[in-house]
């Protein structure tokens, strides 16, 4: 009885592998969706290039689908594990549940695919401010503490992040003004409702090619080939570094050999992406292994909390 029982258990078992094994040869099979911020962001643009590139490569429709700040949770708890529903968010993801409460496990909830794209940020003040540099604006700032304010649109969001880790390294008292997006806290900045902001390379490159805001550093840790000229923040504030990065994720319990794949394709469909577009929208392709990806993200998190638990990351 022992030995047909185990004969029927390994039967059934290898039954399930072999229709799981059919149903992923046949993957996939139907429109995928690419489940991002919302529209006019680094991550609207990064998603639809990526549509573009990956649709030919798994022969079918890839469509972008805007669900704003709801997509993460959306992904994490309502989305089918089944490959076919893909998650193109930044850092928020796995540096939210440090700051806060959420929904969500970033390791737990979440198959990371790849690391997509990285992008860092510009430390931009509004023309009005009479600094010319990082040095003087940290200067300015602890000669008036409190009274500066910069922009940010949301808790957890990069250019957050990075102010946040700004007043820590340079013990400025900054005031944040939160705003819904990046949009509206750089329409702040360009109309003097604050001073400071930290924000992405494309967006703002615009407005400071026009002079409508002055830029004094990148906040990446070496000066970025997009925009050679410019300082680095750790040129000043020794330690600084602080990048956006967006990556794919999947539902966890999607099956390894379609995160596998998703990996592969995406990877390619990223390599594919015309460079001159990258390099105008200020952002770097990535594309690494999804053991690669959760180490970034491990290390990311790790990186950042004592620096959150001293800074007011809270609201």
């Amino acid at each position: 009885m022992l030995r047909k029982t185990v004969w029927v258990t390994l039967a059934a078992v290898a039954a399930f592998a072999a229709g799981a094994a059919l149903a992923q040869d046949k993957y996939p099979s139907r429109v995928i969706r690419i489940v991002t911020a919302a529209p006019g962001s680094n991550h609207d643009w990064g998603a639809r290039l990526t549509a573009h590139e990956l649709a030919p490569r798994v022969s079918q429709r890839v469509i972008v689908e805007n669900r704003g700040s709801i997509a993460i949770e959306y992904v994490a708890k309502e989305a089918p594990a089944d490959g076919y529903t893909v998650l193109f968010y930044g850092a928020v993801v796995w540096l939210q549940p440090v700051l806060s409460k959420v929904n969500w496990d970033p390791l737990n909830d979440f198959a990371p695919i790849t690391l997509g794209l990285t992008s860092p940020n510009v430390l931009v003040v509004h023309p009005a401010l009479p600094v010319k540099s990082t040095r003087d604006l940290i200067a300015l700032a602890r000669s008036r503490p409190g009274e500066l304010n910069y922009g940010a649109g949301g808790a957890g969001s990069t250019p957050h992040i990075a102010a946040e880790l700004f007043k820590h390294l340079a013990k400025v008292d900054i005031v944040r003004v939160n705003y819904k997006g990046s949009g509206p806290s750089q329409i702040g900045l360009l109309v003097g409702e604050v001073q400071v902001m930290f924000a992405g390379l494309g967006p703002i490159m615009p407005f400071v090619n026009q002079g409508k805001v002055r830029p004094l550093a990148v906040t990446s840790a070496k000066r970025t080939r997009l925009k050679p000229e410019l300082p680095t923040v750790a040129e000043v504030v020794p330690g600084y570094q602080s990048e956006a990065a967006i990556g794919f994720f999947v539902p966890r319990r999607t099956p390894p050999a379609i995160v596998a794949y998703l990996n592969r394709e995406i990877v390619q469909a990223l390599k594919a992406t015309d460079a001159q577009k990258i390099a105008a929208a200020g952002v770097e392709i990535v594309g690494n292994t999804s053991e690669e990806f959760v180490r970034f993200m491990k290390a990311d998190m790790a990186r950042m909390t004592e620096v959150i638990k001293g800074a007011s990351f809270s609201k």
